[in-house]
């Protein structure tokens, strides 16, 4: 079994945005011919920890190269006051014949690529061919940093990001990171609304209050695409009053997602315009962008086929640059009865 570490994992990934792009666009739009299948994700939440919880998404991607697999996904808020990351992974491949695992890869890389990469295949799917000059980051955590590097490279127009979190001094700290890693891009810290007037505007926080009136921050601009990435920031006005895109309706309706609350509000799911799917299978021109004066929002619940997508072409990479280790006995072993009987060892 190849087994492939946090570092592993980092070297493989440096320089391989563009095909994960790639990969998740392939993963949904294999999603919506059916080749797919995504049960429901299950969650673990600890006794007496609120707000954190493990969660188990298995898939299965069809196509010309089968992958399926499980991902196991932490998300502990607390973590990130102790200097820790918020979110721990691990991505299991199994082979498609004999069930067994192949490999296991530290995934919350994988995690966040997969999450940025849907964002930004989004924004330039519902935006068209209208150009993006300016980025809203609300939150400043880990998710909307890697959110920034596939914006930038869908947007090569992209020049002003605007910073905004909760807790004071976090957007002033990410700016300055940020400015010193792409000057070509102005990064500026911000208020709520500063961070709300931006073309597209992406939605990372740990926050699951439903806090954000959309209504309350009248002066964003027309055509505005916001990446809902943490599903449970918009209030229910908020949805009901924008065109929505999801990635899965089955599944983002679920968990209390700010979605979920809107069809329990109002018993109908009508609300939700369009999947992702159906988006991105209308190319990227003028005609792929919604024809709504509304704010589009696009609320993915993220599907474990997009892990499963770019853990596969993580592990190629590895695979050609020799990258990784790999590990005997993860494998049950022969049968004792069948394989005496067919000549073999017991």
């Amino acid at each position: 079994m190849r087994i492939l570490g946090r570092e592993d994992v980092a070297a493989a990934l440096a320089g391989l945005d563009a095909t994960v792009l790639d990969a998740v666009r392939a993963a949904y739009v294999l999603h919506g011919q059916g080749s797919s299948e995504v049960p429901f994700s299950g969650f673990l939440r600890p006794p007496g920890n609120s707000g954190s919880r493990v969660i188990s998404l298995p898939a299965y991607l069809g196509g010309p190269e089968p992958v399926m697999g499980l991902k196991w996904i932490s998300s502990f808020p607390a973590n990130v006051e102790r200097g820790l990351q918020r979110a721990s992974s691990v991505q299991i491949l199994n082979d498609l014949d004999t069930g067994y695992p192949t490999a296991v890869l530290e995934a919350s890389q994988i995690s966040a690529s997969r999450t940025a990469a849907s964002a930004a295949l989004a924004s330039r799917a519902l935006h068209g061919d209208r150009p993006v000059s300016t980025l809203g980051l609300i939150g400043c955590g880990t998710i909307n940093r890697r959110v920034l590097d596939f914006l930038a490279l869908v947007h090569p127009e992209l020049r002003t990001v605007t910073l905004q979190d909760a807790v004071p001094g976090r957007a002033e700290t990410l700016a300055a990171q940020l400015s010193a890693e792409r000057p070509a891009l102005t990064f500026l810290a911000g208020d709520l609304d500063d961070a709300l007037r931006a073309d597209t505007v992406s939605l990372a926080t740990t926050d699951s209050t439903y806090w954000l009136d959309l209504a309350a921050h009248p002066d964003r601009p027309g055509h505005q695409v916001i990446l809902h990435l943490s599903l449970r920031d918009l209030s229910t006005a908020s949805v009901l009053n924008a065109y929505n895109v999801v990635d899965d309706s089955d599944h983002v309706l679920r968990e209390q997602t700010s979605l979920h609350r809107a069809e329990q509000e109002t018993g109908h799911r009508r609300f939700v315009d369009a999947e992702i799917a159906t988006v991105l299978g209308r190319g990227e021109a003028s005609s792929a962008a919604p024809v709504t004066e509304k704010t589009v929002v696009f609320s993915p619940f993220g599907l474990g086929i997009l892990d499963l997508a770019v853990a596969r072409a993580v592990l190629e990479a590895a695979t050609r640059h020799g990258i990784g280790s790999e590990a005997e006995g993860f494998d049950p072993g022969r049968h004792h009865v069948t394989a005496a009987m067919a000549g073999g060892t017991a």
